[in-house]
């Protein structure tokens, strides 16, 4: 009953469909359609158009007729049928073989008219907005050899009856819909001949299909991103690519027997793979691509399992893999082509290998967040096509080696989070593509040397967490692409440049942490759109540190797998950190006209004055901090009509008044502690001195900190009692000079 319902479309049908347009040919006064359909048409052409032609070309307006707007103008009776947009007709039997209707923008249901387009070869109908099932009489389509109908919104898989009638499909690809439930175990029975099948980016769930277990025809497998489950099965054809990446699968990496001439691609990622990584993998001679990553793989990678020159691209990042790193990856490693290295998160130790300096054609490097101790190699600078390298989150010591020169491609330098020293040497000005630059948290030293200055590419600079100082330079302001930059926690002095907010791109200022004096630059706050219109895309919200970055690095292979192509997605808060310095002076008027802002912090220095008015225009303000300095005057009744700002900390100034309860400062308790003349409205409008203690000290650091209190104020009380009882019995001499330490020491 079902299939009747989808089938208006009948033979007897469509025979009508060609006689209603023959009808209107010849009767074109007749034609209720003629503003869809124009009436003229050439004698000639329709003299050489058969029957079997004009069926075809009345399905196809049928299918038309569907749409309310016509995305295809050139499907007209006036039209030659060779001539409509996406139809491919036989020079021979003149019937439509091909319909290619990728990005028209057409929607609702793929009508079942389309199933009597009998010599249809190929059917390509994605990346539009069908919805509901895929019409069951599709599989009666015996000549099909594609059918694609991915990237939709198709949400149901009707089961089939017809599956061994299209012995001739090589293609089937319905990825990227709504489809859900599990796959049907005839979709491993729809053709002998299938070789192609893409079910990925769907809801798919249970068990992976015996069926496609032995589908000995099949040479590309994605089922990719949907909810299966269970082991990935060993495949018993010869697989070319197999992509089972952001499933719930489990159980241990099987050994792909079938594939080991065959498999050039590889892809488990994402899933919850067990065990340690078998030394047959390496038996997998043709493979290019082998992605293992997040994942529960352990243990230590055995030095037996070593891969084929062939291999582009290797990641076993975001496991549990622990020992050393392999000291040989690949079986010839001057004749690697082994693009992308990815070893990152997971538990390795020692020394960075040498050996990977000679992966000649090596692009990308990541072995961040590792156990990994030692010095860099120096060789590393023979990896003159090295794009980006990631050795953050480790225990390195030494200095940045100077051969890291050679690597002159470079775009991408991560080495935070290590125990690096030495000084940021004047020849790095030799990586002049360099795009992000990030050595924080380590213990660098010196200043930032002025030929810098021809890294004009740096967008993304992070010096934080070192011991670098003096005074800031103009080698900065030749970063005209800069989006972050972060001086944070070093010891810079001098004043703050003229030049500080004349970035066009910046989003992200934090030089927190340091010691620089003076005042606050006035002007040259029109520069940055970002600081003006906070249109970066972001999702981090607003914490009380703009430190708080993501760096998305992704780096993947193109077409001809010879070379990577490299971008990077910069999540950060629109925000400037001027704390914990000894600026001094009024907050200029000018920085709280830049709208854009979502963060400003300017606590702990020796700013006064009032607050300017213009405070009211940061409209996307999360979090304020102007807290430990001097300011003074009433506090701005225009903070309530911020609705963005969730952290606000006016604490220890010089602030008086009266904070009025109406306005909303209820939200923000403890912002306002630490300011003597200032009180709180209460009831009866009586004024309340006692305000909250200063935000951010909870209970339990109250708790954490009282056990440490008494135990400094017993030591205290001893080494008075001690110091007295010395006094006593010492000489007047010994006494006065004790007595008068203990002065200097309090």
């Amino acid at each position: 009953m079902a299939e009747s319902v989808l089938e208006p479309c009948t033979t007897s049908y469509s025979f009508k469909v060609s006689i209603f347009i023959l009808f209107f040919l010849i009767f074109p006064f007749l034609n209720p359609f003629s503003s869809a359909f124009p009436l003229s048409f050439d004698t000639n052409a329709t003299e050489a158009v058969n029957l079997e032609t004009e069926e075809d070309m009345g399905l196809l307006l049928f299918f038309k007729l569907q749409f309310r707007e016509t995305p295809l103008p050139s499907w007209d009776v006036n039209v030659p049928l060779s001539n409509w947009t996406g139809v491919t007709r036989s020079n021979q039997t003149g019937r439509v073989t091909g319909l290619n209707l990728t990005r028209f923008n057409l929607s609702g249901q793929v009508h079942p008219c389309l199933c009597n387009l009998t010599f249809l070869e190929t059917l390509v109908l994605s990346h539009n907005s069908f919805n509901n099932s895929i019409p069951s009489c599709l599989w009666k389509l015996w000549s099909l050899k594609t059918l694609d109908l991915s990237y939709n919104m198709l949400t149901l898989l009707i089961p089939s009856t017809f599956a061994t009638t299209m012995s001739k499909l090589i293609e089937l690809d319905l990825s990227h819909n709504m489809l859900s439930d599990e796959i049907p175990m005839w979709i491993g029975n729809v053709s002998m001949s299938l070789e192609k099948l893409n079910l990925g980016f769907n809801s798919f769930h249970g068990d992976i299909p015996k069926s496609l277990l032995n589908l000995m025809s099949l040479k590309y497998l994605d089922l990719s991103h949907n909810s299966l489950m269970g082991n990935v099965g060993d495949f018993n054809q010869e697989l070319v690519s197999l992509n089972l990446e952001s499933n719930l699968l489990s159980g241990t990496l099987p050994c792909l027997y079938s594939s080991r001439e065959s498999l050039t691609l590889l892809n488990l990622a994402n899933n919850s793979i067990l065990g340690g990584i078998p030394t047959c993998i390496s038996s997998l001679g043709g493979l290019t691509q082998l992605n293992l990553s997040r994942n529960e793989l352990r243990y230590g990678i055995s030095p037996r399992l070593v891969f084929s020159e062939r291999l582009c691209l290797l990641d076993l990042s975001y496991n549990e893999l622990s020992g050393k790193i392999p000291s040989r990856i690949v079986e010839a490693s001057d004749k690697s082509g082994l693009l992308l290295l990815d070893l990152s998160h997971n538990q390795f130790s020692g020394n960075i290998p040498v050996t990977i300096t000679e992966l000649k054609s090596l692009q990308a490097l990541f072995l961040s967040y590792n156990l990994l101790v030692g010095e860099i190699p120096e060789r590393i600078g023979n990896l003159t096509y090295l794009q980006v390298i990631d050795l953050s989150h480790n225990f390195l010591t030494g200095s940045i080696p100077l051969n890291i020169v050679g690597c002159f491609q470079l775009l991408v330098l991560i080495l935070n989070s290590n125990n690096l020293s030495g000084e940021i040497q004047p020849v790095l000005d030799a990586l002049d593509s360099l795009k992000i630059f990030d050595i924080g948290n380590n213990k660098i030293s010196g200043e930032i040397p002025l030929t810098l200055a021809g890294c004009k590419s740096l967008e993304v600079v992070d010096l934080s967490s070192n011991n670098l100082s003096g005074s800031l330079n103009d080698a900065i302001t030749k970063w005209s692409n800069l989006k972050f930059l972060s001086l944070a926690r070093n010891k810079f002095s001098g004043s703050l440049p003229s030049w500080l907010f004349t970035f066009q791109a910046i989003h992200t200022l934090d030089f927190s942490g340091n010691k620089f004096s003076g005042y606050i630059p006035d002007g040259n706050f029109n520069t940055s759109p970002n600081f003006y219109n906070g249109d970066i895309r972001k999702t981090i919200p607003a914490v009380p540190s703009i430190s708080a970055r993501s760096l998305d690095i992704k780096l993947s292979l193109i077409a001809d797998e010879t070379s990577l192509s490299f971008n990077y997605n910069l999540t950060t808060t629109i925000g400037i950190d001027l704390s914990d310095n000894l600026l001094h002076g009024e907050i200029p008027e000018g920085l709280f006209g830049l709208h854009g802002l979502e963060y400003l912090n300017l606590s702990y220095n020796f700013l006064n004055g009032p607050v300017p008015g213009s405070l009211g225009k940061l409209q996307k303000l999360k979090a304020l901090d102007l807290s430990h300095n001097s300011l003074s005057g009433h506090i701005p009744e225009n903070i309530t009509v911020l609705r963005n700002l969730t952290v606000l900390n006016l604490s220890y100034n010089c602030f008086s008044g009266v904070i009025p309860t109406k306005r909303g400062y209820w939200k923000f308790p403890g912002a306002f502690a630490g300011n003597p003349d200032l009180c709180m409205e209460s009831s009866g409008n009586v004024c309340q001195r006692t305000l909250p203690v200063e935000p951010g000290k909870k209970f339990e650091e109250e708790m954490e900190e009282g056990p440490l209190s008494v135990w400094i104020f017993c030591i205290s009380a001893l080494v008075s009692f001690y110091v007295g009882i010395v006094v006593l019995f010492c000489s007047s001499r010994t006494r006065s000079c004790i007595l008068q330490t203990k002065s200097l020491a309090g």
